[in-house]
């Protein structure tokens, strides 16, 4: 596993709780040393949500991770190499090279890149055993795994990742070639061009924004997704929202001046305590802890009330 940060330590906890022996690395020596507490603090609290496999604690934990300082003594003799590191093409680039020097030719090279088009940036001769597969946060609980072959990837290769996955307890969604943001992350997007809109222009709060979304969209998607959503609604109705629309989405933009005042004042988030909100000096590891314990409810919830798709002729037969 390269890259220890935000989703590497979680993809690292994943693979283990799958039953994967892990090598852990990362270019920061503080964020790799802190990898280990926040995967023990995630497992804590999985184990008292009762979403760890049967006997898995902190000593299985530990034997199953390995944290390294040298990249070559991650990778030696790797099946599987997940990439996680920073999103930028230079960095994965000059990883990708490092690598090519050291992987046995059969070791398959994972990307959890989520916009990237990382095939033109890794060596012609690791194509074939290059993929990418993006995880969503924290990735032990939410189970979408976008699974996307290069242009000369093997679809050996592919099934090999998608089987993994599946046998992880994740939905694998296979998409034949790369398109930016797949699914998930482009209408994340969408929405989130909206809300740099509302926020710039002082129109909504974070917290009005967040109200709108958490009381008015949340608690359908489980059930109903969006398009099962709209034919619930009636499509009639749908058409008549765009007949009659008011509304002009906002024009793509690569900045939001609210976004860059709270970055340049070092508010990155969570892992700092202040982001859009102040966190009240909690650390990372109590509010992981929080809000895990809350999806852990959700994710209890949604299982035991399932969605619509188990009545669509799309399902006939799975």
């Amino acid at each position: 596993m390269l890259g220890a940060g935000t989703m590497g330590h979680a993809l690292a906890l994943v693979f283990a709780l799958g039953g994967h022996r892990v090598r852990l690395t990362d270019s920061s020596a503080a964020t790799l040393a802190r990898a280990p507490a926040l995967m023990r603090a995630a497992l804590e609290t999985l184990i008292e949500g009762g979403e760890a496999p049967d006997g898995f604690d902190a000593a299985r934990l530990d034997a199953a991770i390995s944290t390294h300082a040298s990249l070559p003594d991650t990778v030696r003799g790797a099946a599987i190499v997940v990439e996680a590191i920073v999103e930028r093409p230079d960095a994965k680039q000059a990883l990708y090279a490092e690598l090519d020097a050291m992987l046995p030719e059969a070791t398959i090279i994972a990307s959890n890149t989520s916009y990237l088009d990382v095939f033109p940036l890794i060596p012609e001769r690791r194509q074939a055993q290059a993929l990418i597969a993006h995880w969503y946060t924290p990735p032990y609980l939410v189970d979408l795994v976008d699974i996307v072959p290069g242009p000369n990837t093997d679809p050996m290769v592919v099934a090999t990742l998608r089987d993994l996955v599946a046998a992880m307890g994740k939905q694998p969604v296979v998409f034949g070639k790369f398109i930016s943001g797949y699914v998930a992350n482009r209408l994340q997007s969408a929405l989130s061009l909206e809300v740099n809109r509302l926020i710039d222009e002082g129109i909504a709060t974070p917290e009005q924004i967040d109200l709108s979304v958490i009381h008015g969209l949340a608690l359908r998607l489980p059930v109903l997704g969006h398009l099962m959503k709209a034919d619930f609604t009636g499509l009639p109705m749908a058409r008549n929202a765009l007949a009659n629309r008011t509304y002009t989405p906002p024009a793509a933009r690569e900045t939001s001046p609210t976004l860059e005042g709270l970055l340049a004042e070092g508010r990155t988030g969570a892992m700092s305590g202040r982001g859009y909100y102040d966190w009240g000096g909690k650390s990372p590891e109590d509010l992981f802890r929080a809000r895990d314990r809350k999806l852990i409810a959700i994710r209890r919830a949604m299982r035991e009330a399932g969605s619509m798709l188990e009545f669509t002729a799309a399902r006939a037969g799975r």
